[in-house]
């Protein structure tokens, strides 16, 4: 079947599937669908092949029993699915959450930014509404208050003109629109700043809240309730396996808890408690961050104080970047603020994914399957065999790794997410969590833990048998596939989130290193001089510039925008005086001529004729 014709195919059984489970009021996501249908068909029990083209028969069939396994409501197994989807479907890392978020703020203002780059305004009225429009996206940005509040939108306005006066928005209008968007961008910042700074001094902060203060009480509490869930299920966990440990060794009692579902119980309190540690990570380095930004801010602020003081008017380089500077460590507050608020409501719903166990394992049920049985953490389990070590000298082809002689030790990334694999192996899915001093076993590059030594050994002799055992199992509980990390085994089954990580290379060990040292050939800094010229012809050039320079005259021209605003300063070379002086010194002289006309006045004839005279002196006479 070609692949847009098998697309095609699936996409409509989803679409049935999701169909009659709304028929019988169980709304479910085409992710769950989709995850539920690539499950069952991997359960070998239900008869799928994989190799050949769907019947209509087999369509039938799979529609089926995927939509009897979702209006299952009673079943451990389906909660540990659908928690694993709601998970992967709402979760991301730190930097990808806090990118996402920027992006939407962006979004969001992108049509208040188009309405003022776009601006065409020309007269009085239509600058003043765009100067409102320009403190109005000031707050939306900043977050610092409601643009409608009277006090808030006064307060803005004051700090906007204060670095940004009305008469300079012809000049904003000229900007291309590029320019407009970075100078509203800075202007917010600035004005942000300004905020808090008068704040911190009493003298305005209205509608800003004390965002510090918020998180420092809201991420203890969030911290405690995550703890307190985390070591309610781990005593959960604790308690199903010594009760499976105790079926392990007493067949009747196996199989007396198979209706039960405990292991798929287990494997439901095991992915809440691990889904739980991510959320509590996050919490934790939100901790750091905000105690960090907190000397920041505190800095900032007494840095704008000692610069300001008492002085009337003060440098704008100066107060500027430090304006900038608490916006910024504001902004932060204010993503930490939201991914707190994401982390807690994250975990308040999956706590719905935990409803089985009420229903199946009430406390009376519970004593009664433990009386006899002690309950083991997890610590304790490591404690136990603390000692029991691998002797290397049993192994000659297989490589073992211990935190002594190995760096990177606890960064590893362990198959199965820890836990022992011989053990769930041969006790159809029991999950211990492996002791790594016991050592870890490096397999086709691989790593292992294992609860016991007897364990590591056992594992040792035939490894590509119990890895078989542990893909068998997981295709009959597809729950397994994310649990313990299979999804290289599973391709088809990777969660979205996690598929740029499939060829991840993780950290490995380090048992051998080279090391070499290496004298110095230049123990001082170079000092070469970029400005030195050989080209005698180039210096030919700049010396024909020069001297053009310094017949040139500098202009300057103020303006209204311009006045008061900077100096300019130009350096001329005036004109001086040059004389020269010879050996001897020696002078001409010629006569002056003088020449006349007589006869001008008229005399006794009637028309008036002029005579040359010339009076000039010979040269000699001189």
């Amino acid at each position: 079947m070609p692949p847009t014709q098998a697309e095609s195919v699936i996409k409509n059984i989803i679409r049935e599937i999701g169909q009659e489970c709304a028929a019988h009021g169980e709304i479910v996501s085409e992710t769950l669908v989709a995850f539920m249908v690539k499950a069952v068909v991997l359960d070998p029990s239900n008869g799928f092949n994989t190799d050949r083209m769907l019947l209509k028969s087999d369509v039938q069939k799979l529609v089926k029993l995927c939509v009897s396994r979702l209006l299952d409501s009673k079943n451990p197994s389906l909660d540990t699915i659908k928690m694993q989807v709601y998970f992967d479907m709402n979760y991301t890392s730190r930097g990808e959450f806090l990118e996402e978020h920027h992006r939407v703020i962006e979004s969001r203002l992108s049509s208040v930014s188009r309405e003022i780059t776009d601006n065409r305004a020309c007269v009085r009225e239509e600058l003043e509404s765009l100067y409102r429009k320009i403190v109005s996206y000031v707050l939306l940005r900043s977050g610092l208050g409601s643009p409608t509040d009277i006090k808030i939108v006064r307060e803005a306005t004051a700090a906007l003109q204060s670095v940004f006066p009305p008469v300079e928005l012809g000049t904003f209008l000229t900007l291309s629109k590029k320019d407009k968007e970075r100078q509203l961008k800075e202007l917010t910042m600035i004005v942000t700043g300004i905020r808090l700074f008068n704040r911190d001094c009493g003298k305005g902060g209205e509608g800003i809240d004390d965002l510090p203060a918020i998180l420092q009480e809201a991420i203890p509490v969030s911290t405690q309730h995550v703890d307190s869930q985390l070591e309610a299920v781990q005593d959960q966990a604790y308690r199903y396996t010594a009760i499976l440990e105790k079926a392990a060794k007493n067949p009747l009692l196996s199989q007396e808890l198979q209706p039960y579902m405990l292991k798929e119980a287990l494997y439901n309190a095991r992915q809440y408690e691990i889904f739980l540690q991510i959320i509590l990570s996050d919490i934790i380095t939100c901790a750091r961050e905000v105690e960090m930004m907190i000397k920041q801010l505190g800095a900032q602020l007494e840095q704008l104080k000692m610069t300001v003081k008492s002085k009337t008017a003060v440098p704008t380089s100066q107060v500027f970047p430090i304006f900038i500077a608490l916006s910024n460590v504001w902004t932060s507050f204010q993503d930490e603020t939201v991914l707190i608020s994401i982390l807690s409501n994250l975990m308040t719903h999956l706590e719905p994914f935990l409803g089985a166990h009420e229903l199946f394992f009430p406390e009376k049920v519970m004593q009664d399957l433990l009386d006899g049985v002690t309950v083991k953490t997890d610590m304790y389990r490591m404690k136990e065999h603390m000692e029991d070590r691998v002797n290397l000298a049993d192994f000659r082809k297989l490589e073992w790794l211990f935190p002594e002689t190995t760096a990177n030790f606890d960064k590893l990334l362990i198959q199965y997410r820890g836990f022992c694999p011989y053990t769930f192996a041969t006790t159809d899915g029991l999950l211990l969590p492996g002791n790594p001093a016991i050592g870890i076993l490096k397999y086709k590059e691989k790593y292992y833990t294992f609860n016991t030594r007897d364990a590591a050994y056992s594992f040792a002799e035939n490894p590509e048998n119990y890895i078989d055992i542990i893909r068998e199992k997981a295709k009959k509980n597809a729950e397994l596939i994310q649990l313990l990390e299979l999804h290289q085994q599973f391709e088809t089954l990777i969660p979205y989130s996690q598929m740029k990580d499939v060829n991840k290379h993780y950290t490995k060990p380090i048992t051998k290193c080279e090391s070499s040292t290496q004298t110095d050939t230049h123990l001082l800094p170079p000092t070469i001089v970029r400005s030195y010229e050989w080209n005698e012809w180039e210096l030919r050039r700049q010396a024909i510039k020069l001297a053009n320079l310094r017949q040139k005259v500098t202009h300057s021209v103020q303006t209204d925008l311009s006045h008061m605003r900077r100096e300019n300063c130009s350096q001329v070379y005036p004109s001086k005086d040059a004389s020269t002086q010879s050996m001897t010194e020696g002078s001409s002289r010629v006569p002056r001529p003088q020449i006349y006309i007589a006869g001008l006045r008229g005399g006794k004839t009637k028309t008036t004729r002029g005579v040359k005279v010339n009076l000039t002196r010979a040269v000699d006479e001189t």
